[in-house]
């Protein structure tokens, strides 16, 4: 994948108040760590990841994303009603039907002729909203597009929690402490036209690369299926998860580099899906990226599902992380296994 003509004009986003920190969570599972013996600090020992945010119960998703889509358009000066498509790509939706976009829609006042729809691939949601503006900008179909994502970890969390203390399996503690690292947040990615664009911030292209035969080692939603089942749960097979994930993350790499005609060394910084320590130790040393050049959030912030890696970027940004010129990779890992890598000149 390969445009000329899309620039990345606004990337903003949102997170709540709350803070709960790792222990404050396992406090809760003290009698399962009681009875196996388990030392307090298990999530921050093997994940790194040391408090995440939550929202407070009542606000809806719909009004998380569109208060930061506002925010991305006033901030760029577009108006709503210059947008040619408008795509929810979050994990966490409101319904099966309608789409959380129009809900969105509806709020920033988008309509018309306007495209809008949800975009769903578990962590790579927002990537894949991405892409489909950026052909459509580079087709000529629209001007501007926005894609935005809301995510809510305290639902999980609580149900995870209960599952653990119910079954008091150790095995279940293995297979669920993953969905004790989420969090929290919302973000809108705005991109224009570059005839129209104030930043010239330009995405340059990109690939994408499957191994689906991989989709069993991790899944997030209902315990026995869609229909008439309350029960959710969230299972990660961390060990396989982390293999094969930075397998095809190797893959995609090589692919990426080809497609952009850029060497290792030309790519000036990075930014990853958040997950935790191992996963970016692992994937940076797999990449042969050095350290420096990848801006983390995931102590504070935990893996925000599709929010995690824009709102990395945006953070990375107000910091002065990027500088003007640079060659910036954002490397997509999702479960599936999916990845999307995409190249941007700053």
């Amino acid at each position: 994948m390969r445009w000329s003509r899309v620039c990345i004009e606004a990337i903003h986003y949102a997170l709540p108040e709350e803070r709960v920190s790792s222990a404050q969570l396992e406090e809760r599972l003290a009698p399962l760590y009681g009875r196996y013996h388990l030392g307090m600090g298990q999530i921050e020992s093997l994940t790194g990841v040391l408090e995440r945010r939550f929202w407070p119960i009542g606000p809806s998703l719909s009004d998380a994303a569109a208060q930061v889509g506002r925010q991305a358009l006033e901030a760029a000066g577009v108006a709503a009603s210059e947008l040619g498509v408008l795509i929810y790509g979050g994990v966490c939706r409101e319904n099966l039907e309608p789409a959380t976009a129009c809900a969105v829609a509806d709020q920033l006042g988008v309509g018309g002729e306007a495209v809008v729809m949800d975009h769903a691939n578990a962590c790579l949601g927002v990537l894949n909203g991405i892409v489909t503006v950026a052909n459509m900008i580079e087709l000529g179909q629209v001007r501007a597009g926005l894609v935005v994502s809301a995510e809510s970890a305290r639902e999980i969390g609580e149900a995870t929690i209960q599952r653990m203390l119910t079954e008091n399996s150790l095995e279940t503690w293995k297979n669920c402490l993953a969905s004790l690292t989420g969090g929290s947040g919302a973000t809108a990615v705005l991109l224009t036209d570059r005839d129209v664009s104030y930043r010239q911030r330009g995405l340059l292209g990109g690939v994408a690369f499957a191994a689906p035969e991989h989709h069993r080692i991790a899944r997030w939603g209902p315990a026995r299926g869609l229909l008439g089942e309350t029960s959710w749960v969230m299972e990660t097979d961390g060990v396989a998860v982390l293999g094969n994930g930075v397998a095809l993350g190797q893959r995609t790499w090589r692919r990426f580099l080809r497609e952009m005609g850029w060497s290792a060394d030309q790519v000036d910084k990075v930014i990853c899906h958040q997950v935790g320590s191992a996963h970016q130790k692992a994937i940076l040393e797999a990449l042969a990226i050095p350290a420096e050049r990848e801006f983390a959030t995931y102590e504070k912030l935990g893996n925000i599902g599709t929010v995690s890696l824009p709102l990395t970027a945006a953070m990375a940004d107000e910091a002065g992380f990027f500088k003007s010129g640079d060659r910036v990779g954002f490397l997509g890992i999702g479960t599936g296994l999916n990845c999307i890598f995409l190249g941007l000149e700053w």
